[in-house]
């Protein structure tokens, strides 16, 4: 539940708070770290900015920073980071938390440009590709940019804590599994290994989200991003898994069905979308393949999506009592991050 200004207004009319408590209650509010950045026109114009300056020096990089060189590279990409460092701190202190979360990220997104113009001015790059291709293909080489964002980003995270700061991380951490599966197979385009590499790492991100979710339970979410993209990475690489077996995708689907459950209880939406994507491709595939002369087929399922909504009723009349007895059996950590989370 949001606690809005008006709402302690109304609690302060019926006397079930007095006027200064109600306005040390917005004081003390205001400073504690903000679970996530509320949907309005300021915060989304302070994330288009960031996300476009983020971009520049990413995504959209081009031919045109070559002509600087390495040391050229490797100079203006700490000038950069010093005026982020900067603005960081000034809004920090000017207690602009999203801001200055957002000027902090840059400094981490400029990492991988960093040693990159390092690397050429050494004359270490090992090939004659450029920066650029970084976000745009799968190279070995590129797991130094990657280790060396992580370990800044560990860094900056340590400093600033805001939970935006863990997107770069996110992201670095699944280019960094896709190119490790370049480097086991070769070089070589062995999709097949690369979509297994990706599945095993996206696991392995989604428990490391969920300690970063029991260790951050009382202050931000900073396990959104690692969820994301950990899901993200399991969920593809599980669906690009090759199998003529009838077996395996059933438990592809029952797989996708955890991941619904999971997300329900932890309350987590990607679980539950990238479950719920899955579920449908694996119905699809019986309705295409399978099932796909049986007239029975679509009855049985329409039968079966109506007794999934009458579980949903049964759901809601007993949800707080199912609810209550199941965290009875969970660990403390777990039944705060729940109720924190819930609430």
């Amino acid at each position: 539940m949001k606690i809005t200004k008006k709402k302690l207004e109304l609690a302060v009319a019926q006397n079930i708070l007095s006027k200064d408590q109600a306005e040390n209650l917005v004081d003390f509010l205001k400073t504690m770290p903000s679970a996530g950045p509320s949907f309005d026109f300021t915060h989304i114009l302070y994330y288009m900015g960031g996300l476009i300056a983020i971009g520049a020096m990413t995504l959209f990089m081009n031919l045109g920073w070559e002509k600087f060189g390495g040391w050229g590279i490797l100079c203006m990409s700490l000038v950069y980071a010093v005026v982020s460092i900067l603005l960081a701190n000034s809004f920090r202190e000017k207690g602009h938390a999203v801001p200055a979360g957002i000027c902090a990220t840059f400094v981490v997104a400029l990492t991988p440009l960093a040693i990159y113009g390092l690397q050429q001015a050494m004359g270490w790059w090992p090939d004659d590709s450029t920066y650029r291709e970084y976000h745009r293909f799968i190279k070995w080489h590129w797991i130094y940019l990657e280790l060396g964002t992580l370990a800044v980003g560990a860094i900056v995270v340590r400093i600033y804590r805001y939970p935006f700061l863990q997107m770069p991380i996110a992201v670095t951490l699944w280019y960094l599994s896709m190119d490790i599966a370049s480097l086991i197979a070769g070089g070589r385009p062995d999709y097949q290994l690369r979509a297994l590499v990706s599945m095993w790492f996206g696991l392995a991100n989604m428990f490391y989200a969920f300690w970063v979710d029991i260790r951050s339970r009382k202050s931000g979410d900073y396990a959104f991003w690692l969820y994301l993209f950990g899901v993200m990475a399991f969920w593809g690489g599980m669906s690009y898994q090759h199998s003529d077996s009838e077996l395996s995708k059933f438990i592809y689907f029952c797989v996708n069905m955890a991941l619904i459950g999971i997300g329900v209880v932890i309350v987590r939406r990607v679980f539950v979308v990238f479950g719920a994507i899955g579920a449908s491709i694996y119905l699809g595939h019986l309705a295409s393949e399978v099932f796909k002369d049986s007239w029975f087929f679509p009855i049985s399922l329409s039968a079966l999506g109506l007794s999934i909504i009458y579980l949903g009723l049964l759901w809601q009349k007993n949800e707080k009592l199912i609810i209550r007895q199941f965290r009875r059996f969970l660990p403390s950590q777990l039944r705060e991050l729940l109720e924190e989370r819930a609430s």
